[in-house]
């Protein structure tokens, strides 16, 4: 997937800031906040091992679980149109609308990943 790099395991996300003209690198599904800033790749795999480690360090300090846990479960707001199509769409193939939105999802993200 682009734009995301995976130190031991954590995946960050990569974006350029303009402003500052460097990269910034933050983890996603921690217990908390870990970000990291370089200019070019070598700098960022360095910068993004020093602040896991750090978070991953308080982490233990704290007795806190460092990954995140997620529920399985979350909102969608779509159209009444959209609505209207899954419901049929769940229907005619004998499934429940989160059988739908679950296949629909998997094909999407995983084949991404």
């Amino acid at each position: 997937m682009k734009n995301v790099m995976k130190i031991d395991g954590y995946d960050a996300v990569i974006n350029y800031d303009p402003e500052i003209e460097m990269f910034r690198g933050e983890f996603t599904n921690l217990n908390g906040g870990a970000d990291f800033y370089a200019s070019d790749i070598k700098g960022l795999h360095k910068e993004g091992q020093l602040s896991l480690n750090m978070f991953l360090e308080m982490c233990s300090e704290d007795g806190v679980n460092p990954r995140k846990n997620y529920s399985g479960k979350f909102n969608v707001r779509i159209s009444p149109e959209l609505h209207e199509s899954l419901v049929l769409k769940a229907s005619a193939t004998g499934k429940s609308i989160n059988q739908i939105v679950v296949e629909s999802i998997s094909n999407t993200v995983v084949s991404e990943l």
